[in-house]
């Protein structure tokens, strides 16, 4: 059978899906992403011959290339139809530069949803390449290029070699770093609140002091307060005003990026990365058994809230027979995108309704149906009325014993009809107060304003204010978004970058800066003050967005850029402080010698070296205390003796987490990693012990590498194979199966399932009127 057209898409599994709405009629390939990148030996952009790129096939890609080559000589077309953003842009530009020379007819298609009728519907009303939206990212390439590229060789000599310096990444990384910062400097004030409980006719009620003489009260200590309630023991109450009104609270509109990675991370607990992942393959198709294969959501890159009428009819419908008439508004919900959103993408939304999440929950794994479940209740409640609370608020009134006019509040909200709320109720950050949430019915006896009403007591409560929270996925999504630091598309990579690269550390979900992170931090805001700009980055995502619309130039762009950051980066090579270099005095003495230790800079991190050396060699690890005062880090001796001089192995701390190392260092810098106490079954000599890898994955190998070469990616345990007899089995756990223990020789299919539940949460029946 004749092929109509070679159609290219990113990844194998929209392929998959995609080939099946086609038929055998197309050819269907995946470029699995960019095959042309700039070079990594070299800068590979040309300032001076406006700022010519030299982009070169990925040598991983180079048969991907050759089979794309030989399937377009079967067809007279060809359809680009990568991603719809600035990134498939650029893919589908490569890929037409790679093919052109065939002389085939290239059609640029857009896929916002892979569905049956979106894809026909795509497919049919072909496109040409976007050359301003493949400028835009191909100066944004360039940007990252040159900042990177030249700003990162400059850390490695002044810091530590192997780190980096991202145009975006840094300013995310900066916000971390000052909010570290501001905690640390932050220092507590103390302040007094009063409630009080009041009765009328046997009926008590609370209220709060909340205006002194019309004003905030101010109580900063137990004084003022004690005076406050002594003048108020005698003072008679009365009813200043009853307010009873109707509060509406409207829905939020459907998903874009940003706000699902920080529901995601809220409701959740899902990291920006992994939020975009799940999200990835319900865009691509998730196959239903007899359903087929569906992609479930509309694209997950966008900063659009716009949706399609029909797509807002089928909500509409849908409201109408799952919840009511009441909870359908008269019109439907309009939702405006903020300024320079990409109009041509719609919300993130689901495809189709025919595919509520319970009826499809036993086709997804957990996570996925979870993610697509927020999507899901999102975007109906978006098609909802409002919810309604009927809020009252009672004021009372008393003059003190100094003439002041005391007055405390009770209020008290009641949900009178659900609205969007049966469906969805947005989340919120720890420490603030969700609009969604109730006071509840506040209960009153009767009483009008002036009557007299008894105060029972006052008690006063002390506080203190806060510092600002360390940032969480979810707020620092929201502060990069509110400052137009990144773009939709680049949240989860900025997020994924400043801990791949140790800049920071999370700890029960929030962000602590690494004192690599801090330093890199310090160095780059005193020599380049612009790049570490929250204003100037945000200039620069807007001028992209220019280029895109056809508005900019971007080799003129990329020239305003280069000139004066060529001349700061002259100025930074010579004035950059030099931290390998530096030796920071203390007053704490040498243990040894009775010399001052000085803070030196390792590829560690800062530690303590004596003063006197290279007469003494001694050196102390250390940290610093919430007052800033330098600690001593006892050594944690082993009963272990070193292999090289003998002396006691001590635990120490390095990038990969513990190690073993000579207590002698660094007379003798002998290491070895921490073993499981498994003898390696492949020699006699050594150990199993747990490493990492350079990615960050754990790994298992004999403690006398490279004498011994023996490594198991999953953990072993001291059981030998009852089918084979090797003296070890590896445990490995997998959603599908839970905990298991199977042999690692290959030729040994040895497998048994101990527990089938292992790590998985007990499964509920969901509602379809259930809260998100």
């Amino acid at each position: 059978m004749a092929k109509k057209a070679l159609v290219i898409v990113e990844s194998p599994s929209k392929a998959k899906t995609i080939q099946k709405y086609l038929g055998r009629e197309y050819i269907v390939k995946a470029s699995v992403g960019h095959i042309k990148d700039l070079p990594k030996s070299k800068l590979g952009v040309d300032p001076k011959k406006g700022f010519e790129p030299d982009y070169q096939v990925i040598p991983t890609k180079v048969k991907v290339i050759e089979e794309l080559k030989k399937a377009s000589k079967l067809v007279p077309e060809l359809y680009l139809a990568t991603d719809p953003d600035r990134e498939g842009e650029a893919i589908a530009w490569h890929i037409h530069e790679e093919l052109k020379a065939r002389g085939k007819k290239f059609h640029r298609v857009l896929f916002n949803a892979i569905t049956k009728p979106s894809v026909l519907e795509a497919m049919s009303h072909p496109q040409t390449l976007n050359s301003d939206k493949y400028h835009a990212q191909q100066a944004r390439r360039i940007l990252d290029r040159l900042v990177g590229y030249k700003i990162s060789p400059l850390l490695w000599d002044k810091v530590k070699r192997g780190i980096s310096a991202g145009r975006v990444q840094s300013v995310a990384l900066r916000l971390v770093v000052d909010r570290e910062t501001e905690i640390k400097a932050f220092k507590p004030e103390e302040y007094w609140e009063v409630h009080g409980t009041f009765s009328k006719d046997g009926v008590n009620f609370e209220a709060k002091l909340f205006k002194t003489n019309g004003k905030d009260p101010v109580l900063a200590d137990q004084a003022t307060v004690d005076q406050l309630l002594k003048s108020l023991s005698q003072a008679p109450f009365s009813v200043l005003a009853i307010e009873q009104k109707e509060r509406s609270r409207k829905p939020s509109p459907p998903f874009i990026t940003s706000k699902l990675q920080q529901e995601a991370a809220r409701k959740l607990g899902f990291s920006a990365k992994k939020t975009m992942t799940l999200a990835q393959q319900l865009y691509e198709g998730i196959d239903l058994g007899d359903l087929g294969t569906h992609g479930l959501i509309t694209y997950m890159r966008t900063d659009c809230v716009r949706t399609d009428p029909a797509a807002i009819q089928s909500a509409r419908e849908y409201i109408t027979a799952h919840y009511g008439k009441n909870y359908l508004p008269e019109e439907p919900n309009l939702y405006k995108s903020k300024k320079n959103a990409q109009e041509a993408h719609e919300a993130i939304r689901p495809t189709s309704l025919d595919y509520p999440p319970e009826r499809i929950q036993h086709f997804l794994e957990k996570d996925s149906f979870r993610l697509y479940q927020l999507i899901w209740n999102r975007f109906i409640s978006s098609q909802m009325n409002p919810a309604i609370y009927d809020q009252t608020a009672v004021d009372l009134s008393a003059t003190d014993g100094a003439g002041r006019l005391q007055q405390f509040r009770a209020t008290g909200s009641v949900l009178k009809f659900a609205g969007f709320t049966a469906v969805y109720i947005e989340g919120f950050e720890e420490g603030e107060k969700s609009e969604d949430s109730q006071d509840g019915a506040l209960k009153l006896p009767k009483i009008q304003p002036g009557d007299a009403v008894k105060n029972e007591v006052l008690t006063p409560s002390q506080h203190f204010t806060q510092a600002p929270p360390r940032y969480t996925d979810a707020s620092l999504i929201r502060d990069l978004e509110e400052k137009g630091i990144g773009r939709p598309s680049t949240y989860a990579s900025i997020l994924s970058n400043i801990q791949d690269r140790e800049y920071v550390e999370k700890r029960e979900g929030r962000y602590y800066p690494s004192e690599l992170g801090t330093v890199v931090t310090e160095l780059l805001t005193a020599s380049f003050p612009d790049i570490l700009n929250s204003e100037f980055t945000a200039s620069m995502e807007n001028q992209l967005d220019d280029i895109e619309e056809g508005s900019a130039d971007w080799k003129k762009i990329l020239g305003k850029f280069w000139k004066p950051f060529e001349k700061t980066l002259e100025t930074a090579k010579k004035q950059m402080k030099n931290i390998k270099q530096q030796e920071v005095p203390t007053d704490i003495q040498c243990e040894k010698c009775q010399h001052n230790f000085v803070i030196k800079w390792g590829k560690l991190g800062s530690f303590l070296a004596c003063s006197n050396y290279p007469e003494c060699k001694n050196t102390q690890d250390f940290k610093k205390d919430d007052q800033g005062k330098i600690v001593i880090i006892p050594k944690e001796f082993t009963d272990k003796k070193c292999e090289k001089c003998q002396k006691p192995l001590i635990v120490k701390n390095g990038k990969f987490g513990k190690f073993l190392a000579c207590s002698d260092y660094p007379n003798c810098k002998y290491t070895q990693a921490i073993t499981l106490g498994i003898p390696c079954p492949s020699c006699s000599e050594g150990e199993i012990a747990q490493k990492r890898s350079k990615y960050g994955r754990f790994f298992y190998s004999c403690n006398k590498w490279p004498k011994c070469t023996f490594a198991l990616w999953d953990k072993p345990i001291t059981s030998p194979c009852p089918q084979c007899k090797f003296p070890l089995l590896t445990e490995k756990i997998t959603k599908r199966a839970g905990l298991m223990h199977k042999c690692p020789q290959k030729e040994c299919d040895y497998l048994e399932i101990i527990d089938p539940n292992y790590g998985k949460a007990p499964t509920e029946e969901p509602s379809a009127k259930a809260a998100s």
